[in-house]
């Protein structure tokens, strides 16, 4: 009966969106919203994605959920979820209370400034990206069993287990699966240890093919026995700094003894009377994201209209100032003072938007810090809320897709390529394209600058939108492109998803713009203002809920309360609730 009502229940709510949100600026394809009456869970990969209902299902609240998931996503999705990387929660608890843990990876204690720098001082080609050099100490497990002990309610052997049955026994690949696994064959082929799981008898595996992971449910299962320990000691860390040593690293057992998971306050600002809650350093992504929002504010985006010349062209303006602060100034706060207080004031945006031509493009060459008004991908996310009150968002990640695509013998832990993410050289760019500065550069015990914005918006208090992405340093676009969409441009969640989105980061000095993001003439219109637009960027993948009411400031259908959202660029996630 519960299942018949549910199906009854999302063809009311699709009839309602048809008239709640006639000619709605998204794509007018847009399936409805998956709504529920007493949680979501939203992830990239579908599995993951019900161990997390079923947890809130047996009463575990948000932050349970998402350390199940975070487990689960490292069997399940190994190209992002993991054990051998790190990443970023932001929760908001239901007593209003909100908190960050940053579990990012960090540079080992031997690491040194010119690490990835020939004798000549150019930058050493793969250095940072395929040798084990590029291996960050991983913060994943201590992150998890962090939020768990501090915020979660249920017993770590409960919340483990799906992630060790599905270990164990393996799981059934779809399409999706295998595509992923496909990005990166060659790779994993030529690292034994990757190639006797990743690879089907020395084969690429196939839809219908159960790929099963021994080794990841042992160390699944020495962390649900010991805690931390499992990972940061004994067998499992032997595997990883004999490895490390075995094949030139600088990873030692004291570097893994002295990591530990930091827990901050989170970047709040405000936007149009709503409060959004986002990640501060060492992620770039809260700063940027409220900077961008500060700059806009100050326009009527939802008079323009979405896709509007003149709401594009801020839209990008706004990027392009706030990237070039991003790049500049931000980095490890244990490293280098932040000016975050100046960056997110809205009289600095007010000054940005003086020196913003409303009929011309900026020139990103242009833009230096230091002159006024500047003076002084790849990644899973996913978002959780459940019917106490709280709401988790938490994104993390190896890098690139399955990282340095080496894993630690024995251990089935596919291992980070994150050292990329410091400033090998200034003025040379990383492989997302960012040009970044001093600030960032390589040092030991030193966490590099991030991207990653679990991002968390209120509303007198209580959660009523939690989104996030994948996507390197398009991380940040794209979450401000979700918020943008439901606030100014009132779509609702799965719309917010759909829609196309562009991407400027200050340097190159091109605009990415994914298909049917900017009509022929809207185009025509920039151009002529001075825009240069280069092709879309691989797919990110946005997971987002919106509580309440399918749209913000509508009404609920029926009992439903929550709306999620699965971002329809890559076809193994899903949006689940009960």
């Amino acid at each position: 009966m519960r299942h018949r009502f549910a199906a009854i229940g999302t063809t009311l709510l699709t009839a309602f969106l048809v008239v709640a949100v006639p000619g709605g600026p998204a794509l007018a394809a847009s399936r409805a919203p998956v709504a529920a009456e007493h949680g979501m869970v939203v992830t990239a990969q579908h599995l993951a994605t019900q161990v997390g209902v079923d947890v809130l299902r047996q009463g575990g609240n948000a932050i349970d959920a998402a350390v199940a998931v975070g487990y689960a996503l490292a069997v399940v999705y190994p190209a992002a979820g993991n054990l051998g990387g790190g990443g970023f929660m932001t929760i908001q608890r239901a007593d209003g209370s909100r908190t960050f843990l940053d579990f990012r990876e960090k540079a080992p204690l031997a690491a040194t400034r010119d690490m990835f720098l020939d004798t000549n001082g150019n930058v050493i080609k793969g250095a940072s990206t395929k040798s084990f050099l590029a291996v960050g100490v991983p913060g994943t497990v201590s992150g998890l069993e962090e939020a768990r002990a501090k915020y979660g309610t249920k017993p770590r052997a409960d919340l483990i287990a799906p992630a060790i049955r599905l270990a164990e026994e393996g799981f059934v690949l779809d399409q999706g699966d295998v595509d992923m696994l496909g990005t990166a064959t060659e790779d994993l082929g030529k690292d034994p240890a990757s190639a006797k799981i990743f690879l089907n008898q020395g084969q690429p595996y196939r839809v219908g093919d159960r790929l099963v992971q021994q080794d990841l449910a042992g160390t699944l299962r020495a962390i649900g026995e010991q805690g931390k320990d499992g990972f940061y000691k004994g067998a499992v860390a032997a595997a990883l700094t004999g490895a490390s040593k075995a094949q030139g690293g600088l990873i030692v057992q004291a570097d893994l003894d002295r990591y530990a998971t930091r827990e901050l306050p989170p970047i709040e600002c405000d936007y149009r009377g709503y409060r959004v809650i986002s990640a501060p350093p060492p992620s770039s992504g809260g700063v940027v994201i409220c900077e961008m929002l500060n700059i806009l504010e100050g326009y009527d985006l939802a008079k323009l209209g979405w896709g509007s010349a003149q709401a594009v062209h801020y839209e990008i303006e706004a990027m392009r100032h706030a990237y070039l602060d991003r790049n500049s100034y931000l980095g490890d706060p244990d490293f280098v003072k932040n000016p975050v207080a100046r960056l997110t004031d809205k009289a600095y945006a007010e000054k940005i938007r003086a020196v913003i031509d409303p009929q011309k493009a900026g020139v990103s060459a242009e833009l230096k810090p230091g002159v006024p008004p500047h003076e002084g991908s790849n990644t899973t996310h996913y978002s959780i809320v459940d019917g106490q009150g709280n709401a988790v968002s938490v994104t993390y990640t190896l890098n690139d897709w399955f990282g340095v695509r080496i894993t630690a013998p024995g251990t089935g832990v596919l291992l980070n390529n994150e050292m990329d993410d410091f400033t090998a050289k200034v003025g040379v760019p990383n492989i997302y394209g960012l040009l970044q500065g001093e600030a960032n550069a390589v040092a030991p015990g030193k966490t590099p600058l991030s991207s990653m914005s679990p991002t968390i918006v209120t509303k007198d208090g209580k959660p009523v939108f939690v989104t996030g992405t994948p996507g390197g340093s398009r991380i940040i676009t794209v979450v401000l492109h979700s918020i943008l969409n439901v606030i100014d441009y009132g779509m609702n969640v799965q719309e917010a998803a759909d829609a196309p989105r562009l991407h400027n980061q200050w340097m190159p000095d091109v605009t990415n713009v994914e298909r049917f993001a900017l009509s022929p003439d809207t185009r025509r219109i920039l151009e002529g203002m001075g825009h240069k637009f280069g092709a879309a960027q691989p797919a990110n993948h946005l997971a987002a809920i919106l509580i309440g009411a399918p749209v913000l400031g509508g009404k609920p259908v029926g009992a439903f309360r929550y709306y999620g959202a699965n971002d329809p660029r890559r076809n193994t996630g899903s949006a689940q609730g009960y």
